[in-house]
């Protein structure tokens, strides 16, 4: 696959092309994706795949906050493992979101020479996303593309969306959550110093901050991890949370406890891909009562991950 990045002036070969953020390039996605492919083998033209490295509501919103599957390095990495021939980082202003659709339908023809446009189910796009399928279809006639309306992957009723997998891990529901994506979902980031509790408590851990602020943290709780620290793979049990037991306020910390490691990793990178989730996050009447939940947590998360 050939990544373009940046407004591209010289126009794509004839293509079988589809748009959308794909945030976490899940199965979802995978599934658009594979339909984009059999209608360009079935016609005989290259397949591209048009993106944003920008969500489109940071350029409209200043205030706004997203809740990303995968920022820009990382979705660029999963995008490359897809079978398509070109992927279009096409840059999001506020000029283009003053498109209306027809516009930006001739933008794909006479830019990128999108010749068949596969639409995502539920996808909409142009100014206010105002129009819908049956204008695609007919602006698309007058543009001289075809238009596809994309079938949605459905697995016991629910449409594998970004929206969906974003309220599992809001909720706690990895396995969930990692099942639509088809990986496991993770964070990478630094390892910070934290308030050394843990090792007082004979729970040494390494405090991750995440590499992307944008990035979706999963509900608070404490999970059965895979720690990734130069190459080499650990168990872990992790908690987020704001650690009530010692009242050190409303700061969000994410920190874990790697099974079986010692050493000094402050600054190294690090990336913790989530497992299971085991419990809430509670408030504790000392530090004993603690420090017994930490064990039968440790014995827990051993045995799972052994499963």
């Amino acid at each position: 696959m050939e990544i373009i990045e940046g407004n591209i002036q010289c126009a794509l070969p004839p293509c079988v092309a589809t748009i959308g953020c794909f945030d976490g390039v899940h199965r979802g996605h995978r599934y658009l994706v594979r339909q984009v492919c059999r209608e360009g083998a079935a016609c005989g033209m290259h397949t591209a795949l048009i993106t944003f490295p920008v969500h489109p509501r940071q350029v409209m919103r200043s205030d706004y906050q997203p809740r990303l599957l995968s920022c820009l390095p990382q979705k660029e990495a999963l995008i490359r493992t897809l079978e398509m021939d070109y992927c279009v980082m096409l840059p999001f202003t506020r000029e283009l979101s003053l498109l209306s659709a027809r516009e930006f339908m001739q933008l794909l023809r006479g830019r990128f020479n999108v010749r068949t446009l596969v639409v995502g189910y539920d996808h909409r796009f142009g100014h206010n996303r105002s129009e819908g399928l049956s204008d695609y279809c007919r602006y698309g006639t007058e543009l001289g593309m075809k238009v596809v309306r994309a079938d949605a992957l459905v697995e016991n009723g629910i449409s594998v969306s970004s929206s969906v997998i974003r309220n599992l891990l809001e909720a706690g529901k990895i396995e969930e959550a990692n099942h639509f994506l088809g990986y496991r979902y993770y964070l990478d980031g630094v390892v910070v110093n934290g308030f050394q509790m843990g090792r007082k408590m004979g729970f040494p851990t390494a405090n991750l901050k995440p590499s992307c602020p944008d990035k979706l943290v999963p509900a608070v709780g404490v999970y059965a991890v895979y720690v990734y620290i130069g190459g080499t793979r650990y168990a872990g049990m992790l908690n987020i949370g704001h650690r009530p037991t010692f009242d050190n306020g409303s700061e969000l910390s994410i920190e874990v406890n790697i099974i079986g490691f010692s050493g000094n990793i402050y600054n190294e990178p690090m990336r913790i891909e989530f497992v299971h989730y085991i419990r809430r996050e509670i408030k504790f009447g000392n530090v004993a009562d603690l420090t017994a939940q930490l064990e039968k947590d440790k014995q827990t998360v051993i045995r799972l991950l052994q499963e």
